[in-house]
């Protein structure tokens, strides 16, 4: 995996086109954080399927936000929480405390 500033991509984006080519991911970065990941696809791929995929695992894990995820998958919010409810990924995610304030509005 290599990164490049957003300057660096700026100059030279044939550079990361040219790894992606060789199977490379590369990671830009913006005052040293990630603002864009380049993964390289097999040729043929299902690029739908394969933005459902990179969606999910990313707001799965924390990364993005259900807005994002939509947005990456090429899906409405509401197709977007269908598909993770397929998947058996959570879409309302609360805290403890946020819990126990919805579950106390409720009373005894």
């Amino acid at each position: 995996m290599h990164t490049f500033t957003v300057e660096d991509f700026t100059r030279q984006p044939q550079r990361v086109l040219a790894e992606a080519r060789q199977g490379e991911i590369t990671v830009v970065t913006q005052s040293g954080k990630a603002v864009m990941l380049a993964v390289p696809l097999e040729q043929g791929a299902p690029i739908q399927t394969t933005l459902i995929e990179l969606a999910a695992q990313l707001y799965d894990n924390e990364m993005i936000s259900l807005e994002r995820a939509a947005r990456i998958a090429g899906l409405s919010y509401s197709e977007t929480i269908d598909e993770f409810g397929r998947r058996g990924i959570a879409t309302i995610r609360l805290t403890p405390e946020e819990l126990e304030r919805e579950l106390a509005a409720f009373g005894p």
